[in-house]
C-alpha cells in the first residue's frame, strides 16, 4: 500500500492508530504485572487503547472527529460482547455508519447539516440574486437546506451531489417532490462548476485549497463560491457573513473569477 493511499483514506489512518496501540497497551500491561505484580482488567486495557489509538490517530492527521470513534471503538466491542448483542448489531450499526458517511471516509468530508440560522442567512443573501439563478450544493447531505432553498425560491434551480449512499437515497426522495430540485449520484471533482452562479458547500478543511483551484478554473465572473465555516488557505473571502450559533458559523463568500460588474450578484 502507497503512502499516498493511506494519506487519503482516513480509515486507515484510523486502523493504523489501533494496530499501533496494540503493542503498546500489550507492553503496558507487562510493565504493570511484572513492575507491580497488577493485572489490569479487560475493560481497562480497552480503555488504554482507545485513548492510545485517539493520540496516535492525531499525530498520523485524522480529523478531530474521530478523536471519539478511536477513543470508544474497542471498549465499544468489549461492551457490546458484556452485553450478550447479537455480532450482527454492531456490524450493522458500522455499516449504516459507512453508508451515511462514505465520504468522510473516503475524503475526510464528514456529513454536516446547516444549522438553521446558517441557513436563513444564505437564504437572505440569496435573495439580492435574479430570480432564475442556479445553484449546487457539493456534498448535499441529506438535502434538507436544498429542498427549503428550493421551496423558498421557486424560479431558481438548486441541485446537489452527493456520494454516500444513503445518504444519496435519502436526498433523492427527499428532492422528488419538487422541480427544481435535483440530487445527483456524483463526486464535487466531476461536476462543472461554470454551469452555476452560486456553488455552496459545507465540507471541510482537507479539500477546500483543491476546490478553489477548481472553482478558479471552471466558474463563470460573477459566480459566487459560499463556503459554510471552512475557509481556502491563503486566500481572503470578499465577504464574510457571521452567525451567532453554538458553533461560530461563518458563511464565507469568494468570487473566484471575479465579481459581477454591478458589484451585487449574477445573471441568470
Amino acid at each position: 500500500m502507497s503512502a499516498t493511499t493511506l494519506t487519503r483514506l482516513p480509515v486507515l489512518r484510523a486502523l493504523l492508530a489501533q494496530l499501533l496501540a496494540l503493542p503498546l497497551v500489550w507492553l503496558l500491561s507487562l510493565g504493570l504485572v511484572w513492575g507491580f505484580a497488577v493485572r489490569p482488567g479487560l475493560l481497562l486495557a480497552a480503555l488504554a487503547q482507545g485513548a492510545l489509538a485517539a493520540l496516535i490517530g492525531a499525530r498520523l492527521g485524522l480529523s478531530v472527529w474521530w478523536l471519539p470513534i478511536n477513543l470508544l471503538f474497542v471498549p465499544g466491542l468489549l461492551l457490546f460482547r458484556d452485553l450478550d448483542v447479537p455480532a450482527w448489531a454492531p456490524l450493522s450499526g458500522f455499516a449504516l455508519l459507512l453508508l451515511l458517511n462514505w465520504n468522510a471516509f473516503g475524503e475526510r468530508v464528514p456529513l454536516y447539516l446547516t444549522g438553521s440560522q446558517t441557513e436563513r442567512r444564505l437564504r437572505a443573501r440569496l435573495a439580492v440574486l435574479p430570480t432564475d439563478f442556479r445553484l449546487i450544493d457539493l456534498g448535499s447531505g441529506l438535502a434538507g437546506t436544498l429542498v427549503r432553498l428550493a421551496r423558498a425560491y421557486p424560479a431558481a434551480r438548486f441541485v446537489g451531489v452527493e456520494t454516500a449512499p444513503l445518504t444519496f437515497a435519502l436526498s433523492w426522495l427527499r428532492c422528488l417532490p419538487r422541480r427544481n430540485c435535483q440530487v445527483h449520484p456524483l463526486s464535487l471533482w466531476r461536476v462543472d462548476l461554470g454551469e452555476y452562479d452560486v456553488v455552496y458547500c459545507f465540507l471541510s478543511p482537507a479539500p477546500m485549497a483543491a476546490l478553489w483551484e477548481k472553482a478558479r478554473a471552471e466558474m463563470r465572473p460573477g459566480a459566487m463560491l459560499i463556503s459554510n465555516s471552512f475557509a481556502v488557505p491563503g486566500v481572503e473571502p470578499a465577504e464574510v457573513l457571521s452567525i451567532d450559533d453554538w458553533r461560530g458559523s461563518r458563511l464565507l463568500i469568494w468570487y473566484p473569477a471575479g465579481p459581477p460588474p454591478d458589484g451585487t450578484g449574477t445573471s441568470g
